[in-house]
């Protein structure tokens, strides 16, 4: 049972990622470009362009959609099962980093 703060919670191709409303008005307040883009976000956290595993932090997985002009990346971390969104932002670049999904 979702405790009363989430979010959300979606199945993703790592497991479980949830966030918390009000961890989420931490994030939109840093980046309030993705403010108006949360069903965007749910929905590429199900169905991303791609995943990559961050180079600096082993436990850190960031996905991407490409839309239009720029990328939309949502970085996660997953720690003991528990996976929760660290911040969404829209990008120019991809970061380096193990793809691992789609694999090549």
């Amino acid at each position: 049972m979702l405790e009363s703060n989430t979010l959300f919670e979606i199945e993703t191709q790592i497991g479980k990622i949830r966030t918390t409303k009000s961890y989420w008005e931490i994030v939109t307040h840093k980046h309030p470009e993705v403010r108006n883009l949360l069903d965007t976000i749910k929905k590429v956290l199900e169905h991303p362009d791609q995943i990559r595993k961050s180079k600096v932090d082993k436990h850190v997985y960031l996905f991407y959609k490409k839309l239009e002009k720029y990328s939309l990346a949502i970085v996660t971390k997953k720690i003991n099962n528990e996976g929760f969104v660290i911040t969404s932002y829209l990008t120019g670049k991809i970061k380096e980093g193990e793809r691992i999904w789609p694999k090549q």
